[in-house]
């Protein structure tokens, strides 16, 4: 029998829809993506840490469960909002339904909601918190709930708990040694690395400069990650210290803005956000625009940066900045996810231009 569930808004406004995956009520911030496929990366990647999670496509889950395309080892979402759920998927990979997968990973699930509905109203009124409930009895109790929940600890839940080694991958074996700091890091960004033969040290997020300088490493990779970057002013401050060690540096999203802050930039939240895998980013110098995945909900402020910094992409839709270089060290960072699985892949060659950065540091 289909159990009913309902979505409440901070706004008061209640979306009725059925019961899946997780019986239970859950509270976060609702947020939306736009992709079309990537489903179980988006489940399994850890920047979603909080928040509920409302995809704009409206068939999820065609392709079932395949654990070799998680992105961490399990979901960090507080819950998940579907138009529809497949329940026969058809792929030959296919290794469980949707349904299943979020009853066991504890993670509550909607749907037969109007989800470009709701999106509307995220995009007009900004990202807003909302609770997933079994009945629609609003109080002033649960209104006070909704409204002052917050995010918090976001980068301390995702992170690794001790140093994991993954050996060089490929053809030319082991050539270089990258230091991955992971602030809620989703695997492919070591894969990509591990395949252009580099041997990766993951290291939990409050690593301090001298920890990392300690493992001897070629490069450092500053990983993506939940939550307010301004949270994380430890790192910031472990970042600003590595500076002078002039480590050949590639930040991608939180790990990009955590970098900014670094050196004195600022940050801010967005009405909405960018998630989903149709994000066009300009390259600045070319003017070439490439399609992107991404997934945040807070921006490096442009003109907040100093005159060591330069801004290299910008987001085609509203300008925001999506990449930066800088002079006073070998670092660079964007904002969009490069190792895009799934998604795009037209933003790859930034991990080579962060292997000849290496290599020309090194004298390779």
């Amino acid at each position: 029998m289909e159990q009913k569930g309902f979505l409440i808004l901070e706004n008061a406004m209640v979306f009725e829809g059925k019961a899946f995956g997780y019986r239970g009520e859950s509270t976060g911030e609702v947020v939306f993506t736009t992709s079309m496929t990537g489903y179980l990366e988006t489940l399994t990647d850890p920047s979603y840490y909080g928040q509920i999670v409302v995809q704009t496509f409206p068939l999820i889950g065609n392709y079932g469960v395949i654990p070799s395309d998680f992105e961490s080892k399990h979901p960090y979402l507080k819950a998940y909002i579907v138009r529809e759920w497949c329940q026969a998927p058809s792929n030959f990979r296919c290794g469980g339904i949707l349904d299943t997968f979020l009853r066991d990973k504890g993670v509550v699930g909607l749907y037969g909601i109007d989800t470009r509905a709701l999106t509307r109203i995220v995009r007009e009124h900004g990202v807003m918190n909302g609770k997933i409930v079994t009945e629609p009895n609003i109080t002033p109790e649960l209104m006070e709930e909704i409204r002052s929940y917050r995010v918090t600890d976001s980068v301390e839940s995702t992170t690794c708990k001790e140093k994991e080694v993954y050996p060089a991958e490929g053809p030319e074996g082991e050539k270089r040694h990258v230091v991955l700091m992971d602030f809620g890091a989703k695997r492919n960004i070591r894969r990509e690395l591990c395949k252009r033969g580099c041997r990766v040290t993951v290291v939990p997020a409050h690593t301090t400069a001298e920890g990392i300088l300690a493992l001897a490493p070629d490069g450092l990779m500053l990983s993506n990650g939940p939550g307010d970057p301004v949270d994380n002013l430890s790192i910031v401050n472990e970042l600003k210290k590595l500076e002078k060690a002039q480590l050949p540096t590639f930040g991608i999203c939180l790990g990009h803005q955590l970098l900014a802050l670094s050196q004195g930039g600022r940050t801010e939240k967005l009405k909405y956000g960018h998630r989903g895998a149709n994000q066009p980013a300009v390259c600045l110098e070319t003017g070439r625009i490439y399609i992107t995945s991404q997934n945040h909900g807070y921006a490096v402020v442009s003109e907040s940066l100093p005159p060591s910094a330069k801004v290299s992409f910008v987001n085609g839709n509203d300008g925001t900045c999506e990449g930066i270089e800088y002079r006073n060290m070998p670092a660079f960072s964007v904002q969009f996810h490069p190792e895009a699985a799934a998604g795009p892949l037209d933003t790859g060659f930034l991990f080579d231009r962060f292997i000849r950065m290496i290599d020309n540091k090194e004298g390779k």
